[in-house]
């Protein structure tokens, strides 16, 4: 599975980066500081996945989630932020699913498991 990891924050992406290479069935095409930088992404190498900060700079992130949705339909999102509150909001905006960063590495491999099997089910 293809994903890019859209953080303003090196910190994150690179934790989260290490994390994913050590994944034999996961390939980090990418990262975005920003939504420019996101979309960009999203329009020249395809994702299958998009771990995207709820927080993500250059535009709301329900306005970056719904233009990715309509170029890639049957890309997948999993929204991160450092607010567990934001939750919610993310899940009614789209998000296949939502792991606040303070939660165990596991808790986002998890959840990345869970939008890898929905993926392939609905490719079915």
């Amino acid at each position: 599975m293809d994903v890019v990891i859209a953080d303003s924050q090196a910190k994150i992406r690179s934790a989260v980066r290490l994390m994913l290479d050590q994944q034999p069935h996961l390939e980090v095409l990418g990262e975005a500081v920003d939504a420019t930088g996101l979309m960009d992404w999203v329009k020249a190498s395809s994702p299958d996945l998009v771990l995207l900060d709820w927080g993500l700079p250059g535009l709301e992130a329900e306005t970056v989630l719904l233009a990715m949705r309509a170029r890639a339909p049957r890309l997948r999102v999993i929204a991160l932020s450092g607010r567990p509150e934001a939750e919610e909001a993310a899940l009614q905006a789209g998000a296949d699913a939502f792991v606040s960063k303070g939660d165990p590495p596991e808790k986002l491999l998890a959840a990345i498991d869970r939008v890898c099997v929905g993926r392939r089910q609905s490719k079915q």
